[in-house]
């Protein structure tokens, strides 16, 4: 029997979390949620630490793989993404950043008026519950909560210092007047555990009578009928395709993977790829999975004699062991850490207008994505360069939902990218060779500490990889070539949107998740007034 709601939303993460909750304030209408993974609330994904197991594993994670990348010398790249209720916010570093206040208004000179960064820095504060800093750039009573890490880790001292003798500007807060600098990053935690976008905006709207969400449910197509779309079919387990009807409308959410994905195995998107796979052409745009854009980000470490590090052998499981009493009873120690605890935005080039590289201290080694273990301890920085000229693509394999889909990021396809990122290694090795850090470096691993520019680009290619921050391939716009408009209704279908990072036009300077709450938030407001 096919069951009716006003609103279908597919896909749980942090776009689906924040519109479930917002549309079911209203008790007039009736929401469907489905997500394909679980609900979000295993303590592999509660405690911070946990992300040590779920990033490199399967675990609440999809683990998906691009396609060999010819700037990687044929490598493959991975791309994990959570898989349960709160999406990547279930499994990422919990990292508060919204990116360079210029960064919307290029969206604004794009067209897109109401997303310059005075429309937008409302709807940040609006979500946001910080238990430190408050206006004008942040909220203190909205459902997801921003706090300082509750661990204050000795290591992250002494690399701000570095930071200071190396020259740079010292912050508390990225998201303020300015971002540059170098400081302590503040995560989505409360308590001590993590505050995905479910737990802050979906689980306390579960018990609401007009809200159904349905987990291990994998949506398989779009019901598209001659006045738009009208439903979705979608798999419970390993029951059956069944067909929820929408009054209202469908809203994909399912991030900028599987929402293009969706959309093609409904027939909707490019005409040759569609053929390709023996799809209907129901609906032809060729820009769907077009303009991927990610954060392509490599990792620099060093053993280390420091005892505050967090390491794979008898004195860090130690250390571990002894922090589990004061975590269970206070929520603290360094079971709360992020591990990604110090931070920076920084110029490689003393022109620019905006930070164009980002760094992440880890108090800890890193290596393949956690998926490469070494016995000991050490410490980690990556660089990211934060705006990418390379511009990729998102397609299929094949017509079955329940094959990943063809990830090409076309990671340094465009040269000024791999110049980009070398100068930002370059600038956050010459930070770790600074006197403050001096007791605590001890032997580089992958690459000397002298290696040559030759040397890092050779590297670069071996060993770089994103930083999960895939976005664009439902891009948003005012032309008649955007996948969405300024509203996320999808161009020439009536009945649908897609709300989450894939209708992002271009890549922001910073982490995406605060970024995606914000645009589910405003993508809320606008459907409550009809709009």
């Amino acid at each position: 029997m096919t069951k009716h709601f006003d609103y279908i939303i597919i896909g749980g993460g942090s776009a689906g979390s924040v519109l479930a909750a917002r549309l079911s304030e209203d008790p007039g209408v009736t929401v469907l949620l489905t997500e394909a993974g679980g609900g979000g609330r295993s303590p592999l994904i509660q405690i911070p630490l946990g992300m040590a197991v779920t990033v490199p594993g399967f675990a609440h994670n999809w683990a998906f793989e691009t396609v060999p990348q010819a700037g990687f010398n044929g490598r493959k790249g991975y791309q994990p993404r959570g898989k349960a209720l709160g999406g990547s916010s279930a499994i990422n570093a919990m990292i508060y950043t919204r990116g360079h206040p210029e960064d919307y208004n290029d969206w604004a000179r794009l067209g897109l008026a109401d997303f310059g960064w005075d429309e937008v820095l409302p709807w940040f504060r609006h979500s946001e519950a910080n238990n430190r800093l408050t206006a004008p750039y942040h909220g203190t009573d909205g459902p997801l909560g921003v706090a300082d890490l509750p661990y204050h880790n000795p290591m992250i001292d002494a690399y701000i210092e570095a930071g200071r003798e190396a020259g740079h500007t010292l912050t508390d807060d990225f998201n303020g007047a300015s971002q540059e600098g170098v400081g302590r990053y503040q995560v989505t935690q409360r308590r001590g555990l993590r505050c995905s976008a479910a737990k802050a905006f979906l689980h306390p709207a579960m018990n609401r009578p007009n809200l159904t969400v349905m987990t291990r449910t994998q949506a398989t197509r779009l019901e598209v009928g001659e006045n738009g779309v009208t439903g979705v079919w979608a798999m419970h387990g390993n029951g059956p395709q069944q067909l929820y009807k929408a009054r209202r409308e469908v809203v994909l959410c399912a991030g900028a993977f599987q929402s293009p994905q969706l959309l093609m195995l409904s027939g909707i998107g490019p005409v040759d790829e569609l053929k390709t796979h023996g799809l209907p052409v129901i609906h032809e745009h060729a820009q769907v999975g077009a303009n991927l854009q990610d954060h392509l980000d490599y990792i620099s470490a060093w053993r280390s004699p420091s005892p505050h590090l967090i390491g794979y052998g008898a004195m860090g499981l130690a250390r571990v062991a002894a922090s589990l009493p004061n975590y269970l009873t206070r929520g603290r120690g360094i079971i709360a850490s992020n591990v990604a605890e110090g931070g920076a935005f920084l110029k490689t080039q003393a022109d620019l207008e905006r930070p164009d590289t980002q760094f992440h201290f880890l108090v800890g080694l890193a290596d393949d994505h956690n998926r490469k273990l070494h016995y000991g301890q050490g410490f980690s920085i990556h660089a990211c360069q934060l705006r990418p000229h390379s511009r990729g693509h998102l397609g299929l394999y094949d017509r079955n939902p329940l094959s990943p889909p063809r990830i090409d990021p076309a990671f340094l396809s465009d040269e000024r990218d791999l110049y980009a990122l070398l100068r930002g290694v370059k600038l956050s090795r010459e930070l770790i060779m600074q006197p403050a850090l001096d007791r605590y470096r001890g032997k580089p691993m992958y690459i000397g500490d002298n290696a040559s520019d030759d040397e890092l680009i050779h590297s670069l290619r071996e060993r770089a990889d994103t930083i999960y921050h895939p976005v664009g391939t439902c891009r948003m716009g005012v032309d008649a070539d955007a996948v969405v408009d300024t509203r996320f209704r999808v161009r020439g279908l009536s009945g649908l949107r897609v709300v989450d990072a894939s209708v992002m036009p271009t890549l922001i300077g910073g982490n995406t998740n605060a970024p995606t709450i914000m645009l589910a938030e405003r993508a809320a407001h606008w459907m409550r007034k009809g709009e």
